[in-house]
């Protein structure tokens, strides 16, 4: 059985079907409807920190959860004409504040201007990863979530702005080109992160042998909203370690994001990789992720395995403030060291999962990931001594469907 490679697709094309009976029944009509879930469960060995998607509030731990993987999105496509659409997309899942309030994840125009160049406006996928534009449509993709070391590195899923993409073929590849820009938001942890500025390109090419390539990069001015860290900067800088409060200070800081990846998709073999670097001049730190996954497919029964690392380049911070001079001396730089190692996000990830396709709208998936963080990780919660050398075992289920 042939499938359609999963990191090409999107949400509505993953409807298609439904979406043409719909059609077919009723004739034809400018709208169309389409629409994703995830049920999910997860649990872990440990009780010292709760395995979250990032930005996540609260997790699995060894009494099992619902709240990380479990969401639902609804889409609808208006086609006005053959140049014009729009198109918008709910979504509810645990958010950064971690209830499950919908939030309007897409709500853009698009302006077919000829058929290798459209032009869209509004609220879009932040394009910062491979599978962005439908990596919470669980269905789309071979894994039960997108490896954390990799995505877990850039906050925000969404932008306001506006995009330009031109696509063309060179010989047996076709190459795409979209530009980038406007401002975006989210809330990690309960906190508020903001990226205005900003800016970015990607370019991808598909090859006719089932490669396909991608390059992007992104920057802007990073603002993190923590009151807490506001206060601990203003405190720092009435002090004669000022550079250490600056050097904190996440407050209209530049920031970027690269990344490479390629995929192979060829017969039942399906192999996939990213490569990444996030830098900023801030107290959040320079860090590089990567993984690599391989499938193979028996029928509708998808096994494959992923090996991934986030590794922390700089953590951008030095503590100059010297220890044993007075007692609040010690507490400010044991305040400054705290702040910085709850950054530390270092981890390496084995995982080996399960997917099969149940039915042509359903898939079901099984994941187990060995953890090994270095520091809290991308874990949220940690517990004093959590990531001191042990590994924590996630054990995932998941349904996953469109409609």
């Amino acid at each position: 059985m042939k499938f359609v490679k999963p990191w090409r697709l999107a949400p509505l094309s993953l409807a298609a079907l439904a979406v043409a009976a719909q059609a077919q029944q009723s004739g034809e009509s400018m709208f169309s409807f389409s629409g994703f879930a995830t049920i999910g469960l997860v649990g872990t060995n440990s009780n010292d920190a709760d395995f979250v998607i990032s930005g996540q509030p609260r997790g699995a731990t060894k009494s099992v959860s619902g709240d990380v993987d479990t969401k639902l999105g609804l889409q609808a496509t208006a086609k006005f004409n053959q140049m014009f659409s729009a198109t918008a997309q709910l979504l509810t899942k645990q958010n950064g504040d971690g209830n499950y309030k919908p939030e309007l994840e897409w709500a853009f125009g698009k302006a077919q201007i000829s058929p290798s160049l459209a032009v869209r406006v509004g609220r879009m996928g932040g394009p910062f990863f491979a599978v962005s534009d439908f990596r919470d449509a669980g269905y789309a993709n071979t894994w039960l979530r997108p490896p954390q070391d990799v995505y877990g590195q850039v906050p925000v899923s969404h932008f306001d702005g506006a995009d330009v993409s031109y696509q063309m073929p060179v010989g047996s590849a076709t190459l795409t080109a979209q530009l980038f820009g406007g401002k975006s938001d989210s809330k990690f942890e309960g906190v508020k992160v903001d990226m205005k500025s900003l800016a970015g390109i990607n370019l991808t090419a598909e090859l006719d042998n089932g490669l396909s390539l991608r390059f992007g990069h992104v920057q802007g001015k990073l603002t993190v909203h923590s009151e807490s860290l506001a206060q601990l900067v203003g405190v720092l800088r009435a002090t004669p370690f000022a550079s250490v409060g600056d050097q904190l200070d996440a407050t209209s800081k530049k920031a970027s994001f690269t990344g490479i990846g390629a995929s192979w998709d060829q017969n039942d073999w399906l192999v996939m990789t990213e490569y990444t670097k996030r830098k900023t001049e801030s107290y959040v730190p320079d860090t590089t992720g990567w993984y690599v996954t391989l499938g193979h497919r028996f029928g509708k029964f998808t096994p494959y395995v992923t090996l991934s690392q986030l590794k922390e380049d700089d953590s951008n911070v030095v503590n100059t403030i010297p220890a044993g001079v007075s007692p609040q001396l010690n507490v400010l730089k044991a305040t400054v060291d705290g702040t910085v190692q709850a950054q530390s996000n270092r981890q390496k990830t084995t995982a080996i999962g399960l997917r099969w396709d149940a039915y042509r709208n359903i898939a079901v998936k099984t994941q187990f990931e060995r953890i090994k963080p270095d520091g809290p990780g991308l874990f949220a919660n940690p517990q004093p001594g959590f990531g001191a050398g042990g590994n924590v075992n996630v054990y995932s289920v998941a349904v996953d469907l469109v409609f």
